[in-house]
């Protein structure tokens, strides 16, 4: 592994893993609360110190790492994080005076179930932090997160980075939902009934018409109609509503929706699923982290209970 230069300062490690992640002097710069000049003397200093150039020009939206600079990427991390663990053991948080921008990535749907229940406890509990949820990108998250771009990532357990940190956030099933006046609303559904309807699905990729429920389905030597597949659970609403579809979505979706929408348990079982909060080992032991995991866990599980 790459060593680090022992006369390098805390600053301009930083300056260096900053100068990584965005490839960009000018980006880099007014993440760090430079000018360009002052950082672009940093670069300097550092490519004196390590004997290579570590950035060199690409296009006219970045740079591209050297390889040296590709090895540096992980011992570097490693440093700053053990750095980070040293100072957060060092200091407390306050919630109700810290000013942080709280940076969560996570599906359409995973936010619609977690952001109503922190926001709310963020406006008592640390009025004066920011919420940005952020949609999530599988293939840079993890970067993401090392960088200090993100804070937490929400997700299924199969799609969470082994790099990071993992707890189980909260458990999912499944409901049924269509129009209050359906003809098939007035009772408890029946299989013969749910494969006769017309079904809308999501399909996060996009385009897909085969889910959990056709593999449940399949089992049972039986089959359904999906007529409409859409790319989000928050057009599943205004769909259903609208028309004679059903549509099989997450529990706690379907009842958040019950004033406008008929909710009924599906006829057959559909397996469920976790989902979990995943966080880059940088901030494992930071209070303030460890604060935001604690409430986002109490809030979504208070809202469950409510």
């Amino acid at each position: 592994m790459e060593r680090l230069p022992a006369r390098l300062d805390l600053n301009l490690l930083l300056s260096l893993d900053v100068l990584l992640a965005e490839r960009h002097v000018t980006r880099a710069a007014a993440r760090l609360g430079l000018s360009q000049p002052a950082l672009s003397a940093q670069l300097r200093q550092l490519r004196d110190a390590f004997g290579d150039p570590l950035l060199v020009p690409s296009t006219a939206r970045g740079m591209t790492l050297t390889a040296r600079a590709e090895a540096l990427r992980e011992p570097l991390r490693e440093v700053l994080a053990g750095v980070s663990g040293l100072l957060a053991s060092s200091r407390g948080f306050d919630p109700l005076t810290a000013r942080e921008r709280l940076r969560i990535a996570a599906t359409d749907a995973i936010h619609s179930i977690a952001t109503t229940p922190l926001a709310t406890r963020l406006q008592t509990l640390a009025p004066h932090c920011q919420l940005a949820m952020h949609a999530v990108d599988l293939r840079s998250v993890t970067e993401q997160l090392a960088a200090g771009e993100l804070d937490l990532l929400l997700a299924t357990p199969g799609a969470v980075p082994p790099a990071l940190h993992a707890r189980k956030l909260y458990e999912e099933t499944f409901l049924c939902v269509l129009r209050k006046d359906h003809p098939a609303a007035a009772r408890p559904l029946d299989l013969d009934t749910f494969c006769s309807l017309s079904h809308a699905m999501v399909s996060p990729a996009g385009g897909g018409f085969v889910g959990a429920v056709d593999d449940v389905l399949a089992a049972l030597g039986r089959s359904r109609t999906v007529q409409v597949s859409v790319n989000s659970f928050l057009l599943v609403p205004a769909l259903v509503e609208a028309s004679d579809l059903v549509a099989t979505v997450p529990a706690r979706l379907a009842r958040r929706w019950n004033a406008s929408l008929a909710v009924l348990s599906p006829p057959c079982e559909v397996p469920g699923f976790s989902v979990s909060m995943a966080w880059h080992p940088r901030t494992h032991a930071d209070p303030a982290h460890i604060w935001l995991r604690d409430t986002l866990r109490e809030a979504v599980a208070a809202d469950q209970q409510a």
